[in-house]
């Protein structure tokens, strides 16, 4: 199914030309603003000598440190008058970045979300059931506002209250949902526990974001709920969600390219890398009034899929994040993700759904610990039976990422459950 589907199945070619349209004015209109005017100075940058997509690898980056020294509004290219709404990050790292909207900039926010969700198979005809946060996050109004232009009945649920999210599943005979992976195998449980056999609830649909996730965990969802989940990809600084979604085939998600321009690069030589090659994804906006961001250097590593799709889109995909150049965990000198560790624990019949990445330093050596909670519904076993599955644990971990962790197994409920972005590491050798 299609949203628009003259958009999502253009020419490759005429989708390059209507891409340096936009990037063009989108370069305007940067120039217009506090903060680009100075950038564009300092680098001897002419706007009117940039005559291709290709001219677009000259241009300096934009970083999060870019967003937070232009706070409040040295972005902004239009006038205050003009702003319905923001968006901001948490700032637990510094200051919030802000992110500014014009009434148009909404508005085609909601309508590639509803493109989004159509490609994978949503309709009018859903009942969908928003487990996002609202206020400054992007998350909760982005699909909301997505799931209303494509005509769903909304139920903006928020986080939390468990028990409240499944009345309203069997009181509205919700059919998808948008939820955090950990929150969504947490609920489970909690369904569990109320007697209820969580297929029965009939959601057929999940989108899953916010937080990052492996492939088992989808696995380990879609069994738990009996339904599919759906990758998708966002950023607060390019709007929030629907920077990229999968589509039905779910074979990667398909970045929107009529609303921006996605290079991959090395991270550490900032030179961009060619199709199929994996590295830094840097995203430019070229569909926004309010704030266009020129180069954005996301920090997520990934891939572009260079092979169309076979639904048809010729929007290129990229693959699922593998992590981040800046959330990526140095042990002992080695290069480690939590999403790998979670690929490994997820698999693991035995395992449950919450667990915890603990980095201690003793006596000048990094040490890993991960704590992991038991699924008492698996595993009935004695002493014995917990050393092998603690063997089992350290021996797969250590095949994979070259550490020798810790395993720490304990009952089920021993950790905090999340209902929003779940705290997976601990990095104890910074205090």
């Amino acid at each position: 199914m299609f949203w628009n589907k003259e958009v999502e199945t253009i020419d490759r070619k005429a989708l390059e030309q209507l891409q340096f349209k936009k990037l063009s004015a989108a370069l305007r209109s940067a120039a217009s603003t506090p903060f680009y005017k100075k950038v564009f100075k300092d680098n001897n940058v002419s706007v009117e000598k940039v005559t291709s997509l290709d001219h677009l690898k000259d241009l300096p980056f934009t970083s999060k440190a870019d967003l937070r020294l232009s706070y409040p509004d040295g972005m902004v290219a239009v006038p205050r008058s003009d702003i319905v709404r923001l968006h901001a990050s948490s700032g637990t790292t510094g200051k919030s970045t802000v992110i500014f909207y014009t009434a148009k900039d909404i508005a085609d926010w909601a309508d590639l979300l509803a493109r989004s969700m159509m490609a994978t198979g949503t309709t009018r005809d859903d009942v969908f059931q928003n487990m996002m946060g609202y206020g400054l996050f992007t998350g909760g109004l982005g699909l909301h506002y997505g799931a209303e232009r494509l005509g769903c009945m909304v139920i903006p649920a928020s986080s939390g209250n468990s028990l409240k999210q499944i009345q309203l599943m069997q009181d509205f005979r919700t059919t998808v949902i948008h939820i955090t992976p950990s929150y969504a195998l947490h609920l489970g449980d909690v369904v569990a526990e109320q007697g209820l056999y969580t297929p029965d609830l009939g959601v057929k649909k999940a989108y899953l974001g916010a937080e990052p996730y492996s492939e088992e965990t989808r696995n380990k969802i879609q069994e738990q709920w009996g339904l599919q989940a759906y990758n998708s990809y966002g950023l607060s600084e390019m709007n929030g969600p629907g920077v990229a979604f999968e589509c039905e085939l779910k074979n990667g998600m398909h970045l929107w390219e009529d609303f921006y321009i996605m290079e991959i690069i090395n991270p550490d030589t900032g030179e961009r890398l060619p199709d199929g090659e994996a590295g830094e994804l840097v995203i430019t906006h070229i569909n926004r009034e309010a704030m266009p961001i020129i180069r954005y250097r996301t920090r997520d590593l990934t891939r572009i899929i260079p092979e169309q799709c076979p639904c048809g889109r010729t929007h290129r995909r990229i693959e699922r994040i593998k992590g981040r150049t800046d959330d990526m965990l140095i042990v002992g000198g080695v290069n480690v993700f939590p999403s790998q560790i979670e690929s490994v624990l997820m698999k693991i019949p035995e395992v449950g759904n919450n667990y915890q990445i603990v980095l201690d330093r003793h006596e000048n050596l990094d040490r890993l610990h991960i704590r992991v909670e038991l699924y008492s519904k698996m595993f009935q076993g004695d002493m014995e039976g917990l050393n092998r599955l603690k063997k089992k644990l350290v021996e797969e971990l250590k095949a994979l990422i070259t550490v020798n962790p810790r395993i720490e197994l304990l009952e089920p409920g021993s950790l905090p459950p999340s209902t929003g972005k779940a705290v997976r590491v601990i990095d104890n050798r910074k205090i």
